[in-house]
């Protein structure tokens, strides 16, 4: 399929944009980054046009390769139980364009590290939006976070963090090992109860709103293990809190969800299954990041493997029955890193 050419995307996109708003001196600048096909475009609305005076939101999504109806049909079963997300002014899913309403220009992880917002206060209140997607009956068509799909991640550290950027080759017992602890890890996940997940729930798809918070980012959504989104608002991709805060974290969340009546095990066993989840989730981002870097010359999202690795330290001791993830860990990653070895992004 041919791609339209950049600006001719830009010249439609904001022909589109000054078409919804009424507002034929609008322009746009972009609003932020991602790692995928879809991008945000602010726009401010002048005095006199047919949308009220303002800032707006346009995501660009191209069908051909990011659908927006996804996202559109995700955004409404999340509004109908409560979740605060964005309102849409108008859509053109055909075209992929969207004008949304402008939560603002600073998210949840934003607003804390430059110190204009109390991790806990914001923490207590992202709980809020969590235990509303957790109560969500899952919608027949929303897609099982299954073994299949799990598995598909995992390997994404062998083939994009170990081969290509680590440029290991594992021989037949390294593979039998690390099959050997994905397995662990899979039984434990596929094991948690099953209930809506947005699989990305952390702080910079979380924005301070009059309110609360509002959550952005949830086209990911799919039906997973209960631990998934907690431990991914704590053991973040992009900033890494003190252990013990993380643990305390968690355990008020645990408090808060039995408390409003979400069904989870005692705490001793949901700390292991958000261990696990959470191993699942780092070791799939490791290869995910490698991926952006080599395939997409994304390099970015590389610079945070350390973090990664640092989470796979934190648990991996904890349980014996993962002495072979530890092992490939010890035997091939650390050396390699320090050595300075990896391959150079594409060309």
């Amino acid at each position: 399929m041919t791609q339209p050419h950049p600006s001719d995307r830009d010249a439609a996109r904001l022909a589109w944009a000054r078409a919804a708003t009424g507002d034929d001196r609008l322009d746009l600048v972009r609003a932020s980054f991602d790692a995928g096909f879809r991008s945000y475009w602010r726009g401010r609305v002048h005095a006199g046009a047919a949308r009220p005076e303002g800032d707006a939101i346009v995501m660009d999504s191209p069908p051909e390769l990011e659908d927006p109806r996804p996202w559109l049909r995700l955004r409404e079963v999340l509004e109908a139980g409560g979740v605060r997300v964005p309102q849409v002014h108008r859509a053109d899913p055909e075209k992929g364009f969207l004008l949304l309403e402008d939560l603002g220009r600073e998210t949840v992880l934003q607003a804390v590290e430059a110190g204009r917002a109390d991790a806990d206060a914001m923490f207590d209140a992202a709980f809020e939006q969590l235990l509303k997607i957790q109560a969500l009956p899952c919608p027949d068509d929303l897609p099982p976070y299954d073994e299949a799909f799990l598995t598909r991640e995992l390997r994404l550290f062998d083939e994009w963090f170990l081969g290509r950027h680590l440029g290991v080759s594992l021989d037949c017992g390294d593979l039998e090992r690390l099959d050997l602890a994905y397995r662990r890890i899979l039984d434990n996940v596929l094991a948690q109860r099953q209930v809506f997940i947005h699989r990305d729930f952390m702080p910079r798809n979380l924005m301070p709103v009059a309110g609360g918070l509002a959550v952005i980012d949830f086209q990911g959504a799919l039906r997973g293990p209960i631990a998934y989104d907690p431990i991914s608002l704590f053991r973040d991709a992009f900033v890494s809190w003190p252990p013990e805060r993380v643990e305390a974290w968690l355990a008020r969340y645990h408090a808060r969800a039995v408390a409003a009546g979400i069904a989870l095990p005692d705490y001793a066993r949901f700390r292991r299954d958000a261990d696990f989840a959470g191993l699942q989730r780092h070791i799939k981002i490791l290869g995910l990041f490698a991926r952006l870097h080599h395939r997409d010359g994304k390099p970015k999202y590389l610079a945070d493997a350390p973090r990664f690795l640092g989470y796979l330290d934190l648990v991996l001791p904890r349980y014996p029955e993962l002495q072979p993830l530890s092992e490939i860990v010890e035997r091939y990653v650390r050396p390699a890193l320090a050595a300075g070895a990896h391959a150079p992004a594409r060309a």
